[in-house]
């Protein structure tokens, strides 16, 4: 049993922005970061689509700030690189190095995502690093395999400049999905953020230094698989196949 921790979502080095979570019910919105190839011309996926999303999350958390639970004027009129798919229960990585690790993933694994994300009330943290989704595993495909009737499955097929080599995980649905409320993960300690130190002694560990939390070019994998998911279940996880629903 295998299974890698992926950071996803909007953040300051892409996009220049985070979105909002509640602190108190772990209520979030998932917003992706900029697609800045172009797109298949039907197949587009604009930061439109989750301004329903940020509109609802404001109405029901009225003291968050417009800068909080807007978009920025940089992101309204761009596409989003919409990776992962919840809906589709897919995600897609680079075949040539770092994404090369999940094509040995089958059935029994899993790919787990959390996000930085912005706290709309007072929080410990400036932002707050949360599991946002998991994936089990039901196949994992080249993107040159993948067939025209699906492109329009994930983010790496709906652009029209794509590597063949490039990886496409499909999730198994009913047991996979987008966290309904994110499960916070993270603290700031040693001049980053970082999984907590409880959390790294249950799971047994990670294979990035000390729990690091940022983007890399090697995707960090659970020393103890089978113990993450042991923990993930005990955290009563409710899992959606939808982007925001």
């Amino acid at each position: 049993m295998r299974a890698f921790l992926i950071r996803i979502g909007v953040d300051h080095a892409y996009g220049g922005w985070n979105a909002p979570m509640d602190p108190v019910s772990n209520e979030f919105v998932y917003v992706p970061i900029p697609e800045s190839r172009p797109m298949r011309p039907p197949l587009g996926t604009p930061y439109s689509m989750v301004e329903p999303a940020l509109a609802r999350f404001a109405a029901t958390h009225t003291k968050a700030s417009d800068r909080s639970v807007r978009l920025p004027a940089g992101l309204t009129a761009a596409n989003m690189h919409l990776d992962p798919d919840f809906g589709h229960l897919t995600y897609g990585d680079g075949g040539r190095r770092r994404g090369k690790p999940l094509l040995d993933l089958g059935s029994a694994d899993a790919v787990a995502f959390y996000a930085g994300l912005r706290p709309v009330a007072p929080c410990e943290h400036r932002l707050v690093y949360a599991l946002v989704g998991l994936y089990r595993v039901q196949e994992v495909v080249r993107l040159e395999s993948v067939a025209e009737p699906r492109w329009a499955e994930n983010a790496h097929t709906r652009c029209m400049e794509h590597e063949p080599t490039d990886v496409i995980v499909r999730a198994q649905p009913g047991r996979s999905g987008r966290l309904r409320r994110c499960i916070p993960i993270g603290e700031y300690r040693d001049g980053a953020y970082r999984v907590t130190r409880p959390l790294l002694e249950a799971w047994r560990g990670l294979s990035c230094r000390n729990g690091y939390l940022q983007r890399s070019a090697v995707l960090p994998s659970f020393s103890d698989a089978r113990r993450f998911f042991e923990w993930f279940e005990r955290q009563d996880p409710e899992l959606v196949s939808a982007n925001n629903p």
